[in-house]
């Protein structure tokens, strides 16, 4: 099996889960959220979120694909571009930090390594554009269901540490500046995963940046 990783654009955004492509729990405010569901208008909500951070703030996210499959995703950004964030009970994440939304490996791709490739991606990337820390918010008990967000053992599995406890949302965070303290063991991991599949050559270039955009909305 072959792999690649790629920006998250408004060209690839359609390779998310049908469920996934559709939520804007992290996008929208609760409020705003169901009115979004009313209207039917939650996919151009999230494509206009999209839109928004990519041209204010830079990449938001990354898509690995299997044999040309969407096999898993994260999404990230600034705080102020989550309003859920601020209605959580161990909000609202720190002024120097960016938020890890959600993230999330197709069933059939799970115990294979993704999500720590994924996690690595995220921390490569924020680190290069210079920032300091990432935070995000765990599930403490979650369900069969994959939902908005992260299950806290994973987090604290690669790295976070808890900062704000709570029984069912804790807040958890990783300082990039000791982010490769981590690195040994997640080489070990990626040493496991390509025992077993093959990187291409070259990978196609993605831009990071839309190709198109739509409007925002009011």
């Amino acid at each position: 099996m072959s792999w690649h990783m790629a920006p998250l654009t408004l060209d690839n955004l359609d390779d998310l889960p049908k469920r996934c492509r559709r939520c804007v729990f992290w996008e929208l405010s609760e409020h705003l959220g169901k009115q979004a569901a009313d209207f039917g208008s939650t996919e151009l909500e999230k494509e206009a979120w999209v839109s928004e951070v990519l041209l204010e703030w830079g990449s938001c996210g990354r898509i690995v694909h299997m044999d040309g499959v969407p096999a898993g995703y994260v999404i990230y950004a600034p705080p102020s571009a989550s309003p859920r964030a601020a209605e959580l009970p161990t909000g609202p994440v720190s002024a120097d930090a960016v938020l890890l939304t959600t993230m999330q490996v197709m069933p059939e791709f799970a115990g294979e390594g993704l999500g720590r490739m994924l996690a690595q991606a995220v921390v490569r990337d924020l680190t290069r554009r210079g920032v300091k820390a990432i935070e995000v918010f765990g599930e403490q008990r979650p369900g069969d269901e994959p939902g908005c967000l992260i299950p806290a053992d994973f987090l604290r599995g690669v790295g976070f540490k808890t900062i704000r406890p709570h029984p069912r949302y804790p807040r958890l965070r990783m300082e990039l500046r000791s982010a490769m303290t981590w690195k040994e063991d997640v080489e070990a991991a990626l040493e496991q995963l390509l025992g077993t599949i093959t990187i291409p050559m070259q990978a196609s270039s993605v831009s990071e940046q839309p190709r198109r955009q739509v409007p925002t909305r009011s």
